[in-house]
């Protein structure tokens, strides 16, 4: 049993603090799992993916079922209620109250069994849906239920919403796919629920337990109910609304309580682990992308595409196209489309015959080309041409929320309703004029193909009247849905958006048989409560309207600068601002692709996620005196993991950077506490690494004795199994001083080559490589060794030093350099801190601002020498006929992406370049030399780098663009990596 201690707030009743002691006392008596009721873990569960937050009295991180049960029991005799959890994806605030929360995605993640032959699997509900995928590949199969947060999105979060998502149109929704649950009872009791006959349910009706009430009394709610079930559900099959009494009613000689289940939000009982139905996986995916100059000629276009057998029908509005030509993570889709769209209509065909799929494609297009249906149609056959039009599909939902100003965000409350795709272009439209009577803009995308649309309004929850304007809209979209037929929730459920309108959705008679079955589960009211059914007004509890004004908080570094959209001058707000937004959508919790966010990926634990930290800082920043708040040691615990990656900034759609909101954060902490002797180390990195290389050889001496090695972890905290950089005598800055003078045409100007605090004094022969190259490309090299970034005294929290070294090193700069002339490097982070970090760190210096717009990298002026033929690579080098195979730095990916350096391998010739997908190193500069880090440096490094470089034959070329990797990458797989300068520099070179 692990428990963290905290101080409760001061304001919290004797009483409350009491209740909160005495249970957490209990839990930590019986459960084997974690329990947590610090103040600071209670505020990073208060909030889901919702407009709302409420704190809970304390989390627990049950182990297995019977800790599920434990803290039931422990949870009903103390009278408070439980809130069970998985990813905290919920829109409609499904996993936010005031009791005990149940976090179940930790440890309880297992996939227990995989039955390819019955095309079954048994897994844990902590389980992530690509989780479950990855395991079912190999044998053709998957999950059907295909939701957009899928590389997150727990099998018990999609069970307790009855989730679906754009190949619902072949697959349905998760109620679809369940065969049995083991669940725990309101009563603690633990059970089976599964589908049985009526013999089998009678005798388990006998049973003297919940359980055989539940088998007893159900069916007498059913029977006594059968003309207001049959009448009082909307007409249209996609539901994730109310308790599915249908489900029981239609079946006449079954008796499916796994089924009856689903979908209610965990107020009828817990679900730890889940049998559900497998797939058939498609082995090929053909996509039409329809062009269209507006949303209603976009949706006009549907009935075509449904014609044709689709697997799914998908609608893209020019918000969203817009938003995703921002961001860096997404640009590449602008590269695809024809002309300026109004909308896209995504229509995928997934099967396994190719030529059958190829002409439903054709005939669709055909369809569409005589209905005079869009302007233009892309037709994406192969993966690689998919990728990008994917990516972008699944980020509807992030990308909106990027747009976000400030506390004006686009809200979920009526983004989830659906009716008959028959009167979606109706239904749309009268949508639309309900929003511009009110005067409100909205993002439109969804799945088409079952006529649901994720309409989501910008509203500002701190203004009283947008707060009306929201439930009056809400009000109006309730009744025009009802219109059609349609559902009010179809697949992001009810919680506390929707619960309020069920009376009126499904008429008296009926919810009031509701009720009944929330009492038969739940007489005490333990589970979940106002969810469903007796609720609360869906302005209860907004997350946006409890937060308190911001105190004023002095920082050193501008938030205005990284997209905070408030904030005063002397930093009210500014810091919280761009802390808060982050909407908890979760990315942050992914695994499996892409960087963000290395430590959750390496812990699972929800305070190491990007959106865990951003929920800290809010609460620190909310307090009463912001800058003590920022002192606070267990704020510190939450920012320790964080690597300062960036992978956040471009990841995250909302480009929440906790990089920079750490090294704040930091300053903070050592105003109060004090510098560590070791942050002040590794801010003087050039001074040591100079001295280092000054010294060597006998400076590397003590790298190789053990004594030594054990004294710098006891002193400073230098792990011991960490091989230190090797110093070399002969640096770049003494090669090019004493180098003789060469003689070579210049037409391309002057060039000033920055020599980083880190490959000039270990790695010379990349800048070496560098400067030749661009001496052979027409370039006059000028090279800056004098002055350090300030990178390094950033990620210790050194910020004060780092302004200092940023100003001088932009007046440096710019007094010696030619106006408009380049300036390049050949370490991302030395170099992307020109043109981010110092931004935020001087806003106002028109030389800081003059140097960030002329950084470029070397590999952009290599490629384009390469392309006009001043700078001619071998064909016969040793190269030729080699995969290269190349793992990008984090700052690099996140600040301007990897294709430049892609691009330059691809140019030397005979080599096939793989571009690694495997996430972020761990090292991250000085974090994976801590001896309390290296261990989760290293689990980082284990997760996807170090077993793809492992699996390659010994002749690949290993090739990475940052010292933190390369030094990783040694130190994991005992493979050498190569900078992409120095492979050039071989080609150009390599008799």
């Amino acid at each position: 049993m692990t428990i963290t201690r905290g101080e409760r707030p001061a304001h919290e009743s004797a009483e409350n603090q009491e209740l909160a002691r005495t249970l957490q006392r209990d839990l930590a008596r019986d459960l084997d799992g974690e329990v947590q009721f610090d103040d600071y873990t209670r505020q990073l569960f208060a909030r889901d993916a919702s407009m709302y937050a409420i704190t809970p009295l304390g989390v627990v991180f049950p182990r297995n079922a019977d800790d599920v049960a434990a803290a039931v029991a422990a949870a009903a005799a103390h009278q408070v209620s439980v809130v069970p959890r998985g990813a905290g994806t919920s829109l409609a605030g499904q996993t936010v109250g005031p009791g005990l929360v149940l976090d179940l995605s930790r440890y309880m993640n297992n996939i227990v069994e995989l039955d390819a032959g019955s095309g079954t699997a048994l897994v844990e509900a902590g389980v992530v849906q690509d989780q479950l995928n990855r395991a079912a590949s190999p044998w053709g199969l998957m999950f059907g239920p295909d939701t957009s947060t899928s590389n997150r999105a727990t099998i018990g979060g999609m069970i307790g919403n009855n989730s679906a998502g754009s190949g619902s149109v072949r697959h349905g929704m998760t109620i679809d796919h369940v065969r049995e649950l083991d669940v725990v009872l309101s009563d603690a009791s633990r059970v089976r629920l599964d589908r049985v006959d009526e013999a089998t349910r009678a005798q388990r009706a006998t049973r003297p337990t919940l359980e055989g009430a539940l088998y007893r009394e159900l069916p007498e709610i059913v029977r006594a109910n059968y003309a207001a079930i049959a009448d009082g559900f909307p007409a249209h099959w996609r539901r994730a609304c109310g308790y599915r009494l249908d489900r029981l009613a239609r079946e006449d000689t079954v008796f499916d309580l796994a089924k009856f289940v689903v979908g209610s939000e965990g107020t009828l009982a817990v679900a730890t682990s889940a049998l559900v139905d497998l797939v058939p996986k498609p082995s090929r995916t053909v996509i039409a992308v329809g062009h269209f100059t507006s949303v209603a000629g976009a949706i006009d276009a549907t009935q075509d595409a449904l014609a044709c057998d689709p697997a799914a029908v998908e609608l893209m509005d020019r918000t969203i196209l817009d938003l995703s030509r921002r961001k860096i993570e997404y640009a590449s889709l602008g590269d695809l489309l024809n002309g300026d769209p109004e909308a896209l209509l995504f229509v995928s065909f997934s099967g396994d015959d190719e030529a059958e799929l190829l002409g439903q494609l054709k005939r669709l297009t055909g369809m569409w080309s005589r209905n005079g249906h869009g302007y233009h149609t892309l037709r994406a056959v192969t993966p690689a041409q998919q990728a990008s039009l994917l990516k972008v599909r699944k980020a509807g939902l992030g990308l909106l929320m990027a747009a976000s100003e400030g506390t004006r965000r686009p809200l979920a409350f009526v983004e989830d309703t659906a009716v008959d795709p028959i009167h979606l272009t109706e239904y749309t439209r009268r949508f639309k004029e309900v929003l511009d009577r009110h005067e409100m803009t909205a993002g439109f995308y969804g799945h088409c193909s079952v006529g649901c649309l994720h309409i989501r309004p910008y509203l500002d929850l701190t203004d009283p009247a947008d707060v009306v304007k929201m439930r009056s809209v809400a009000v109006e979209i309730k009744d025009l849905v009802a219109e059609y037929g349609g559902v009010n929730s179809s697949e992001h459920g009810d919680g506390l958006a929707r619960s309020e309108f069920n009376r009126e959705i499904f008429g008296d008679a009926l919810y009031d048989a509701m009720r009944q079955v929330k009492r038969l589960f739940d007489p005490d009211n333990v589970l979940n409560p106002g969810k469903i059914v007796d609720a609360p007004s869906m302005t209860d509890n907004l997350r946006d309207a409890a937060l308190p004004p911001a105190e004023p908080l002095r920082t050193r570094l501008s938030f205005e600068v990284i997209g905070a959209g408030a904030g005063s001058a002397d930093g009210t707000g500014a810091m919280r601002a761009a802390a808060d937004r982050c909407m908890n959508i979760g990315l942050c919790r992914k695994s499996g692709s892409g960087t963000m966010c290395p430590s959750y990926m390496a812990t699972r634990k929800e305070e190491d996620s990007t959106r865990g930290r951003a929920a800290a800082l809010v609460k620190a920043l909310s307090e009463p005196d912001p800058r003590a708040a920022l002192g606070d040691e267990r704020l510190h615990e939450v920012l320790d993991l964080c690597l300062m990656c960036k992978a956040c900034k471009s990841e995250c759609p909302l480009g929440v950077d906790m990089a920079t909101l750490k090294s704040e954060a930091l300053s903070h902490h050592h105003d109060i506490h004090g510098v560590p002797l070791r942050s002040r180390l590794f801010g003087s990195i050039r001074f040591l690494n100079r001295l280092g290389s000054a010294t060597a050889p006998l400076s590397n001496l003590p790298g190789r004795i053990p004594l030594v090695r054990r004294l710098m972890d006891r002193t400073v905290g230098i792990a011991p199994a960490r091989p230190l950089p090797v110093f070399v005598r002969q640096n770049l800055t003494r090669w090019f001083r004493r180098r003789k003078n060469t003689t070579h045409p210049i037409t391309q100007g002057t060039v000033t080559y920055l020599a980083d605090s880190f490959t000039t004094f270990t790695e010379p022969d990349i800048g070496r490589a560098a400067v030749q190259l661009l001496e052979l490309s027409g370039w006059d090299v000028r090279l800056e060794s004098g002055v350090c970034c300030g990178r390094s005294s950033l990620s210790k929290g050194l910020v004060d030093d780092a302004k200092n070294k940023a100003r001088h090193l932009a007046d440096t700069l710019s007094k010696a350099t030619e106006a408009g002339s380049p300036v390049v490097g050949c370490e991302p982070s030395c170099l992307m801190t020109l043109r981010d970090e110092h931004l935020s760190l001087l806003p106002d210096d028109p030389a800081v601002k003059d140097i960030a717009g002329r950084v470029r990298q070397v590999e952009e002026l290599l490629v384009e020498a390469i392309d006009d033929g001043r700078l001619r690579p071998r064909e016969d080098s040793w190269l030729a006929g080699r995969t290269l195979v190349y793992h990008g730095h984090c700052h690099q990916k996140a600040e301007v992406g990897t294709a430049a350096t892609v691009a330059l391998l691809n140019r030397i010739p005979g080599v096939s370049v793989v571009e690694l997908d495997a996430g972020c190193c761990g090292m991250a500069g000085s974090f994976g030399f801590e001896s309390e880090h290296y261990d989760v440096s290293m689990t980082v490094g284990e997760d996807r780098l170090f077993p793809a470089i492992t699996a390659e034959p010994a002749e690949t070329v290993v090739v990475a663009t940052g010292v933190s990797c390369r030094q990783q990458i040694f130190h994991g797989t005992a493979r050498d990596a190569w900078h992409p300068v120095q492979l050039l520099w071989e080609a150009v070179t390599s008799e």
